[in-house]
């Protein structure tokens, strides 16, 4: 097999496989990410290391995390040579990112997310927020309208008050279909998530504030009387701040933190 016939790969569609191919594109998202030398860098999902070079070319470290196994070969012939690199094959949404981290190093982290498990991805990699110093993803563009919605958008939801509150959202830009190959039938985006190392407002018990939007959105179109009704069946509403004749979108974060706080304490 020749070289070049060597690393064609066709795009396959159960793995969400749309492949970067725009040079300008791909070089303003490496300047957005802005690795640097001293960087430790995971990466995604590379595909065919469209990125993946820029990358190496910055910093010392990257290890990348691909579920296709006929992509690690080409991946490995064009970047073994590279002290630092290193691949995994492994599902992203099963895998501990915990065990890439060096001491006590922030870890940076950059993927072209399949759209097709880019909401259970990000719930995945906000569980491990405490070892990242900042997410770069290319997601469907509904995807990141979702994760920096404001309430009373329709976009809004549990992702964005998930996300929000861990982190802070940047919107970076959109990145059109025939920037990929194949094209796929949708705009893509660039999202920036910045962890915070203290969320501006603190739920005293996360796992409960994590419970309560789950529920409050499940049903959006309900009450949040209705939505949360087993939350709230030991509590006297008339003792909540918040207004549960509203829907779950018309809530801040900070006004679920503080419903959730709230809960606890009449409960306890």
């Amino acid at each position: 097999m020749s070289e070049q016939n060597f690393f064609i790969h066709k795009a396959r569609k159960r793995f969400g496989q749309n492949f970067l191919i725009d040079h300008g594109i791909i070089r303003r998202i490496v300047r957005a990410i802005g690795p640097r030398a001293s960087d430790s860098v995971v990466e995604i999902g590379p595909g065919q290391g469209a990125i993946t070079a820029s990358l190496l070319e910055a910093c010392n470290r990257l290890n990348v995390i691909e579920l296709d196994r006929d992509l690690i070969p080409i991946l490995k012939v064009k970047f073994d040579r590279f002290e630092g690199f290193n691949i995994h094959e492994a599902d992203a949404l099963k895998f501990d990112f915990s065990a890439l981290q060096l001491a006590s190093e922030k870890l940076r982290v950059v993927g072209n997310l399949p759209y097709n498990i880019s909401t259970p991805l990000i719930f995945h990699l906000l569980s491990y927020r405490n070892l990242f110093e900042d997410m770069h993803f290319m997601l469907q563009r509904e995807v990141v309208l979702r994760l920096a919605a404001a309430p009373g958008d329709k976009n809004y939801g549990r992702l964005s008050v998930m996300s929000q509150y861990h982190c802070q959202v940047e919107n970076v830009f959109e990145v059109p279909p025939e920037c990929f190959d194949p094209a796929p039938k949708v705009v893509s985006a660039i999202v920036r998530l910045t962890p915070y190392e203290q969320p501006p407002i603190i739920a005293n018990n996360p796992a409960h504030f994590a419970e309560v939007t789950k529920q409050a959105f499940q049903q959006r179109r309900k009450t949040l009387r209705n939505a949360l009704k087993s939350t709230l069946e030991n509590v006297n509403s008339d003792q909540l701040d918040v207004d549960l004749s509203l829907r779950a979108e018309r809530l801040s974060v900070a006004d679920f933190v503080h419903l959730s706080n709230q809960v606890l304490e009449l409960t306890s």
